[in-house]
């Protein structure tokens, strides 16, 4: 039985039967430079809390804080641990599935305080569960996760330092 599902779509099914169904975005505005491409549609929406992990390098002229990697757990609409994400940057479902993406374009996060909003091509996929359609990832709704504006210099160089944060991950696919 499981063979047949899959040979029509195990993503779809799945969505039709409420398991992977997109929660909605909230009233904010997707900034245009970082909108899906038109030839693709959402798949689905997960809330993402954890931490952004910075670490203390020093640069050409000054020591600063340097994204490391995401580190939270994702959840469904419904609030249920969906998977995580991770340094990559990497989203991986509980299906197994899981994709790798790269940043093309990001747009700074109506709140200040926050890391700013993006869109990512995913360059690779792993694993034929749910997340094995999707060509695209936006970031939006972020909470918290900028790094620190201080305390990096010669004396922390190499520490690591974790910041709190939250987002909605939208993953899209091809019509």
């Amino acid at each position: 039985m499981r063979k047949t599902f899959c040979r029509f779509g195990c993503v779809s099914l799945l969505a039709l039967a409420g398991i992977a169904l997109s929660f909605t975005a909230g009233a904010q505005q997707v900034p245009a430079q970082i909108e899906a491409p038109a030839n693709e549609q959402l798949l689905l929406q997960v809330h993402a809390k954890g931490d952004q992990v910075y670490t203390c390098k020093e640069g050409v002229t000054e020591f600063a804080w340097t994204l490391k990697a995401p580190d939270a757990q994702l959840f469904d609409k419904d609030g249920k641990a969906f998977g995580k994400h991770f340094a990559g940057p990497s989203w991986e479902a509980s299906d197994g599935s899981r994709v790798t993406g790269k940043a093309v374009a990001n747009a700074p996060s109506p709140d200040a305080d926050s890391i700013p909003w993006l869109l990512v091509n995913i360059i690779s996929h792993n694993g034929r569960g749910v997340l094995w359609s999707a060509t695209t990832v936006q970031r939006i709704n972020t909470k918290g996760g900028k790094a620190p504006a201080s305390g990096c210099d010669a004396a922390h160089a190499g520490q690591e330092v974790r910041v709190p944060y939250s987002a909605d991950y939208l993953f899209y696919a091809p019509k």
